[in-house]
């Protein structure tokens, strides 16, 4: 199995590839962001083990780039940084997995070889109705062909009512999916974001794909009246 590492320093990076290599894996060293994106793009790998501050391009940006350029390797972002907001935007910019360091070495070789097991995950697929469409992958929404810049949690809403077309949701499930299963703060968050969505996706082009079932909750049209 071929792994590129991109790690900016070198002393880890060495006992890392050294300690990948005797588990039977051939490792590329890539020192900055700007190379590592080159590697990426350009070599074929089973994985990528990616930090994230590094010279040149972030790690993020680099994971970024590589799902804009449509390259699927899954990646493992390796990094110093502490805090679930540093974890959430990995993700959300398409690393597969996340570990922070230090980390024992069992649990890298164990998270690698589990992103291995699962292979490269195949483009995520456009959910759309009518002539709406949102792009999970590159995290674009689009109405008549007009591009819809939507915020973080407001993308996040949309896509949970996409994936349940014509299914009525209800605020709890909207909460549990959206926001977080432990939210305990005013529930008339999901009016105040639905109607953020209506004014964005439905108002500027006369069409009506959320509709609120009085008592039960939302549900979005497979097909916009």
């Amino acid at each position: 199995m071929r792994v590129l590492l991109i790690e900016d320093e070198r002393g880890l990076a060495a006992a890392v590839a050294r300690g990948l290599g005797e588990e039977g894996f051939t490792v590329d060293v890539v020192h900055d962001g700007a190379d590592g994106l080159w590697s990426a793009v350009n070599v074929s790998y089973d994985a990528i083990v990616l930090d994230i501050m590094l010279p040149g391009l972030s790690g993020y940006e680099v994971v970024k780039r590589l799902r804009r350029a449509r390259v699927w390797t899954p990646v493992l972002m390796l990094t110093a940084k502490d805090g679930e907001y540093d974890e959430s935007d990995a993700l959300d910019l398409g690393a597969d997995d996340y570990l922070r360091k230090p980390c024992s070495y069992v649990v890298l070789v164990a998270h690698l070889r589990a992103l291995l097991r699962r292979g490269a995950p195949a483009r995520p697929a456009v959910l759309a109705t009518g002539d709406l469409s949102l792009d999970p992958a590159r995290r674009r929404c689009h109405r008549a062909g007009q591009e819809v810049a939507l915020t973080a949690r407001e993308f996040a809403l949309l896509e949970f009512l996409l994936r349940h077309q014509d299914e009525v949701v209800g605020k709890t499930d909207i909460l549990a999916h959206v926001w977080d299963e432990n939210f305990d703060g005013d529930t008339n968050i999901v009016e105040v974001y639905i109607g953020y969505l209506r004014r964005k996706i439905d108002t500027p082009f006369g069409r009506r794909t959320i509709e609120t079932v009085r008592g039960a909750g939302y549900r979005l049209l497979s097909t916009a009246e």
